[in-house]
């Protein structure tokens, strides 16, 4: 019923209510699983989220590539004054010849005691950290759908609830105005029924306003930039929440893809920190180059070749590696206490979340026995007031008490599913 229902309201506005200049829309059919699907592909925070991961996976590249030898070629042409010398500048052969040469030259690192190592250790760490920033930012896309497209089931439902509403006062307001004709009732009833049927009208427009801002959320939930209609299918009715807590908190701490992600960041900054720390560490290098000088004064030979090694010793730099070292470790320990601070809310969040979806649990009940009495009571009431036995107020209270108790009925069954799409959020059940 309510399926068929949210089918009829979801045809009708889309024909009767559009968006004011645009053309009317063909409501397209979408489930919950359809309409996140079309978030993860459409999205444009999971595409920003993505394009950072490959980012983040193209600097374990550029880490690793210390590990392999640096080539360059080289093309020198001079021409020099005669018995030119570089007098000042260098300490190295200033005599300088006419030639033309070409070479290439080769650098390897032989091995800087780890320190490349832990760069790359550290950049694969954060890759890892970002990918899970993708998952996570994914999750808040679909939770957000989630939510979107329930407030979109409700405003539907309650919209139905004023459409009703609004019929049933009319047609008590037009009984009551013919009753007054043939001097049967008052003015006062026929006043206090017209009185209703306004305020039931009032809730229609807002109920009709609801409907449409509920739309253009979930069409920004899906990624799209303009407002969509949608045809949505209800969901199955989800089963009670769990019981227990504490399996919640520890399902919560090993799959919340944040907490995951951090972890990866804490290790890549202690990662860095080493690597900082071993700066002051030599650094061996093999070096070797090769070329030919066809061009050139007869006291060079026509080729040339070397090859050696060399040996970096970090001496003295005004302190430089020290503080680099202080603040890598500063910033690792940054990283710690983030994660401590995410573990304590993600706890919290997950108890909040178990609370409120056990308290909308408990709401489905007693919302159920509410609209029962309510309409009860309004059929007596309507009972009464015809027979002539109670006034219109009594009426009109009654007519109040359910339409209030309908609306308050049909919005706690989709808060609860509201409710525990949020809770397999805050458990890391969404992915």
């Amino acid at each position: 019923m309510r399926g068929a229902a949210a089918f009829l309201t979801s045809a009708i506005l889309a024909a009767a209510i559009p968006c004011r200049g645009q053309a009317p829309q063909t409501p397209q059919s979408l489930t919950l699983q359809q309409a996140e699907q079309i978030a993860i592909q459409n999205h444009p925070q999971i595409q920003v989220a993505t394009q950072l991961a490959s980012a983040a996976a193209a600097q374990v590249v550029e880490a690793k590539s210390s590990y392999y030898p640096q080539t360059y070629g080289s093309l020198t042409g001079v021409e020099a004054e005669h018995n030119s010398r570089v007098a000042a500048g260098v300490l190295n052969n200033p005599i300088i010849y006419d030639r033309f040469a070409d070479g290439v030259a080769v650098n390897q690192l032989v091995t800087d005691f780890g320190r490349t190592y832990e760069l790359v250790k550290s950049s694969n760490l954060h890759a890892k950290a970002q990918q899970e920033n993708v998952t996570a930012t994914r999750a808040d896309v679909l939770l957000r759908v989630n939510q979107a497209y329930f407030a979109v089931l409700k405003s539907q439902a309650v919209l139905q609830v004023a459409e009703q509403t609004v019929k049933s006062r009319q047609l008590v307001a037009d009984q009551t105005s013919a009753l007054q004709k043939n001097n049967l009732k008052s003015g006062l009833d026929a006043s206090f029924a017209n009185v209703d049927l306004a305020q039931a009208q009032l809730l229609l427009i807002q109920a009709q306003n609801d409907v449409q801002s509920s739309f253009a959320d979930l069409s920004t939930a899906l990624g799209y930039s303009d407002q969509r209609m949608f045809v949505l299918a209800d969901q199955p009715p989800q089963p009670s929440p769990p019981a227990d807590f504490a399996p919640l908190v520890q399902e919560a701490l090993q799959n919340r893809p944040e907490l995951i992600g951090q972890d990866f960041n804490v290790k890549s900054a202690q990662s860095y920190a080493t690597a900082e720390r071993e700066l002051w560490l030599p650094t061996i290098s093999a070096v070797g180059v090769a070329g030919l000088i066809p061009f050139r004064q007869d006291t060079l030979a026509s080729r040339y070749a070397a090859a050696g090694f060399n040996v970096n010793v970090p001496i003295f730099n005004g302190r430089l590696f020290t503080a680099r070292k202080n603040e890598a470790t500063a910033r690792a320990n940054a990283q710690q206490q983030f994660l401590r601070d995410l573990q304590n809310r993600v706890v919290r969040d997950v108890r909040a979340a178990w609370l409120n979806a056990n308290s909308a649990f408990q709401r489905l009940s007693v919302t159920e026995q509410l609209f029962n009495q309510a309409t009860q009571a309004f059929d007596l009431a309507q009972s009464r007031y015809g027979l002539g036995l109670s006034s219109i107020v009594e009426l009109s209270q009654a007519q109040l008490n359910k339409t209030q108790a309908e609306i308050t009925k049909v919005s706690a069954q989709y808060d609860y599913e509201g409710q525990i799409a949020y809770l397999d959020y805050q458990l890391g059940r969404m992915k």
